[in-house]
């Protein structure tokens, strides 16, 4: 039987802005990537989020993102590997003790934005994250970009890995994502999101923004919350995987077995 682990984005609340609709997205992903106060986030949200999580049953992943309130850690910024490094462990704590606080311990690591876009292609950065996430505790998974620069970090750190796909976004025929300033980067078609699921997990293949077929077999699949349609989508995603006979877990079932 093929295994899956569906994972979103929440706790990207902060102060006055909110953001997606956390709870209603929790009833329908196995694992939560909580941001940590630095591209989205805020103490409060992440206290919130974390005990929502607990009382869902949901695994909690730490979500690192750069300094960048204003642009949603989507802009690339020119980091070291130390920067990197310390920034990433930095988060990594904070969340960590939130989950100790509610009895829970941290399942994974998932960078955002423009920081795991980067790192995917830059083996200084994948490095720098996949220390951060060994220095945090023994068996936290570093999740990332399938086929890229995260796996071999990864493998050289000694770190359990999960490759991750993307039910939402459009991929480049290297496997990358579509940048978000081009066509193609975001589907919104439910049904259409759905099926590449079913394909990826079972098949093992998605389709390129050019029809170029791409060969990977993520163990994690993503589904972006702050979208209109988030929550129907990460409904009708599950609702399909479980029609084709897939048993969507938590990652640390799928990895660690």
């Amino acid at each position: 039987m093929y295994k899956i682990d569906l994972n979103s984005d929440i706790g990207e609340s902060f102060g006055a802005y909110s953001m997606g609709d956390d709870e209603a997205v929790m009833d329908a992903v196995t694992s939560a990537n909580v941001a940590c106060g630095f591209h989205a986030g805020d103490p409060l949200v992440m206290k919130k989020t974390i005990k929502n999580c607990a009382v869902k049953g949901v695994a909690v992943g730490a979500h690192p993102g750069y300094t960048d309130l204003v642009g949603f850690g989507r802009r690339n910024m020119n980091c070291t590997p130390e920067e990197e490094y310390a920034d990433c462990l930095y988060q990594i704590g904070a969340l960590s003790a939130f989950c100790r606080a509610n009895g829970l311990v941290l399942q994974h690591v998932k960078p955002h934005g423009a920081m795991y876009n980067q790192a995917a292609k830059d083996p200084g950065l994948a490095r720098a994250i996949a220390r951060a996430v060994k220095d945090s505790g023994e068996y936290i998974i570093l999740m990332g970009l399938a086929n890229s620069e995260f796996e071999k970090a990864a493998k050289e750190m000694g770190v359990p890995f999960a490759a991750e796909a993307f039910a939402d976004r459009g991929y480049m025929p290297d496997g990358s994502l579509v940048p978000r300033s081009q066509p193609g980067a975001i589907i919104h078609d439910v049904e259409e999101a759905a099926k590449r699921v079913v394909r990826m997990v079972t098949e093992g293949t998605v389709g390129a923004v050019d029809g170029t077929v791409i060969n990977f077999r993520p163990q994690s699949v993503c589904m972006h919350g702050d979208t209109p349609e988030a929550v129907e989508m990460a409904k009708s995603v599950r609702k399909a995987l479980e029609a084709a006979g897939v048993k969507v877990t938590n990652l640390k079932e799928v990895v660690l077995g």
